[in-house]
């Protein structure tokens, strides 16, 4: 079983993430659920009618504005990272929390390692999914590699001056 850091937390994986590539086959009605952008699309009719709770994961080229208009629908959005180096999510995660309003879940899943961590915390990601040759309980200590952050962002919407003068 996968582990997961969630708000601070290292937890146990209760959903199911769905492959790209996954149908509407053989699908429990009552099993949690995080489908694919395409499957959402295809079928969200069918996905809304399920008993059992609802999530969609996006791929580093796929935009949160296909999915602005249902955010309703699901506790969980994850953000896919195929490698490390791919940070186009990290735009996504900052446009559903600052934009959208977005109070759910956002997850990071795939290349996710800890030096990434603290940033994406910073941009709106308050679940991560660490690749699994990782160690979830070392990752936790990234949350306390900086002390102070002079920039605005999902987290701390004022910069560091105007804290400052409050």
């Amino acid at each position: 079983m996968q582990r997961l850091i969630k708000n601070g937390e290292i937890i146990d994986e209760t959903w199911h993430l769905l492959p790209k590539d996954a149908t509407l086959d053989g699908l429990s009605n009552s099993e949690d659920l995080i489908v694919p952008l395409g499957l959402w699309l295809d079928h969200a009719h069918a996905l809304k009618a399920r008993d059992g709770g609802l999530g969609v994961w996006l791929d580093s080229d796929e935009e949160v504005e296909a999915i602005a208009g249902d955010l309703q629908h699901f506790q969980v959005v994850a953000l896919n990272f195929p490698v490390f180096s791919d940070g186009r999510n990290y735009s996504n995660a900052r446009l559903l929390r600052d934009r959208y309003g977005y109070q759910g879940e956002v997850r990071a899943i795939g290349d996710v390692l800890r030096d990434q961590l603290f940033f994406m915390r910073r941009c709106g990601f308050d679940a991560f999914a660490l690749r699994e040759d990782r160690d979830p309980i070392e990752a936790l200590e990234s949350f306390n590699d900086f002390s102070n952050t002079y920039q605005s962002a999902s987290d701390q919407p004022l910069p560091l001056f105007r804290r400052r003068q409050a």
